[in-house]
C-alpha cells in the first residue's frame, strides 16, 4: 500500500500509555484525570462530574469544559511539581520509536493532536520530531509554583479537525493524502475525515468505522505494528 504522506496521531492512549483504571466509558482516559486524583477524591468527583456534564451537553464548547476543570484544579492546589511529575512519569507506547523513525524514512509529515495539556505534547513532540502539534491546556506558574494562568485551545472535535484541516491547507495536501491514529469515541471526527484511520486498541466507537484497527493484550501494545498495514 501506498504510504500517504501526512500522519495525524492522538496522544494519550495512542503515544503515550492510558490508565486504564480510569476507563470508565465515559471519555478516552486522560491526564485531566490522573492529576485530579492526584489532588484527592473530592476533586476527583468534581472532575467526573465535568464529563457527565460534557456528556448530557451542558457546556457551550471544549472550552469552557477545560475551564471549569482547570479551576477545579486550582480549587484543590495543583502546583508546577504535580504536573513535572505527571509529565515525568508519562510512558511511551512500545514502538513508538520505530514508526517515527520509518516515517522520518519515508518523508512523512507528522502531526499531534491532544486535548490534554502542552507540557506532556512538548515531550512528545521532542522526542518523536513531530512536526505539528495542537495541545489543549498550556498551565502558567508564579514563582511559589501555583497556578498563576491558563492559555485554553479548542482543542476537541470541531476543534482538532479545524487544525487538521488548516495543515492540510498548508502543505496543500487533502484527506485523501492522510492517516489517522487515536483510541477515543472523540476521535471519530478526524477519523471520519481521514482517507485511512487506525483504532489503536480503541474504544469500540472508533474501532467500528476505523479503516485497520489494531487490538493488543494490555501491556503488551506496541505501535510498530502499524507499519504492517503498509507493506
Amino acid at each position: 500500500m501506498k504510504i500517504p504522506r501526512i500522519w495525524f496521531f492522538d496522544m494519550e492512549g495512542t503515544i503515550l500509555r492510558k490508565d486504564h483504571e480510569l476507563d470508565n466509558g465515559k471519555v478516552a482516559p486522560s491526564a485531566w484525570t490522573v492529576l485530579a486524583k492526584k489532588l484527592g477524591e473530592d476533586c476527583y468527583r468534581e472532575e467526573e462530574a465535568t464529563k457527565d456534564k460534557w456528556l448530557r451537553g451542558e457546556y457551550k464548547g471544549y472550552l469552557d469544559w477545560m475551564k471549569e476543570t482547570v479551576l477545579i484544579h486550582k480549587k484543590y492546589g495543583l502546583t508546577k511539581d504535580h504536573l513535572n511529575q505527571l509529565v515525568d512519569n508519562a510512558e511511551f507506547h512500545d514502538g513508538v520509536d520505530e514508526l517515527f523513525s520509518w516515517l522520518r524514512e519515508h518523508g512523512v509529515i507528522t502531526a499531534l493532536i491532544t486535548g490534554g495539556f502542552k507540557a506532556l505534547a512538548d515531550k512528545v513532540q521532542r522526542r518523536l520530531k513531530i512536526d505539528h502539534a495542537l495541545s489543549g491546556c498550556e498551565y502558567f506558574f508564579d514563582d511559589a509554583g501555583k497556578i498563576e494562568f491558563f492559555n485554553l485551545l479548542p482543542a476537541d472535535h470541531e476543534g482538532k479537525l479545524s487544525f487538521m484541516n488548516q495543515v492540510l491547507f498548508e502543505h496543500g495536501l487533502s484527506a485523501d493524502d492522510c492517516v489517522f491514529i487515536g483510541d477515543g469515541k472523540n476521535d471519530v471526527f478526524l477519523a471520519e475525515k481521514s482517507k485511512i484511520s487506525i483504532a489503536f486498541n480503541a474504544q469500540d466507537e472508533l474501532v467500528r468505522m476505523a479503516t485497520f484497527s489494531l487490538t493488543h493484550e494490555r501491556g503488551k501494545e506496541n505501535l510498530r505494528d502499524i507499519i504492517n498495514f503498509f507493506r
